[in-house]
């Protein structure tokens, strides 16, 4: 999807998020603003889910253990996505915060182009079934395990915020 299939409304959405967002990985500002101005590559929105001492992640068969996730589809908003990818992932909901804890940028698989990433945190009740997609099971992983992903600094960045959930003494 180009920038000129994605809707104007998409892309004001993404932009007043980025701005908001707790935190910012790879200049991702600076990326999007640049990308606004000519063709522009899909956008994506995941969820971190963290509940104690677990974060639920889902098994890519490429990308290893990641948060529930994917591209913003035309017509959605990346809030609007996460919902979505994170329903459509692990057959759960929660209550996911408007503004997104981090925004980044990467590439998705190595014929891609990066594009921006919109990460926003939610609360699920542990004790919610999970129902993966086919050959993409969901699971709750310990926060201390070092889980096999290509993202390895989503770890550390999806750990600071357990801590910072813990501090806040909001727990999960």
């Amino acid at each position: 999807m180009m920038r000129d299939r994605l809707e104007q409304r998409t892309l004001d959405s993404a932009l007043v998020d980025t701005l908001r967002a707790t935190s910012e990985f790879d200049d991702a500002r600076r990326w999007l603003e640049k990308a606004l101005q000519g063709p522009m590559e899909p956008l994506a929105a995941e969820v971190w889910a963290i509940d104690h001492d677990h974060v639920l992640l889902v098994r890519h068969h490429r990308r290893g253990w990641v948060p529930p996730g994917g591209t913003v589809e035309l017509g959605e908003t990346p809030y609007q996505a996460a919902i979505r990818e994170l329903r459509e992932e692990t057959g759960t909901w929660g209550e996911l915060s408007p503004v997104p804890l981090a925004v980044c940028v990467r590439s998705y698989r190595p014929d891609l182009s990066p594009t921006l990433g919109l990460s926003y945190a939610a609360r699920i009740d542990r004790d919610l079934p999970l129902v993966g997609e086919e050959g993409q099971p969901a699971a709750w992983v310990r926060l201390e395990h070092d889980w096999e992903t290509v993202f390895p600094e989503d770890r550390d960045r999806i750990r600071r915020h357990a801590r910072r959930l813990r501090r806040a003494g909001a727990g999960g």
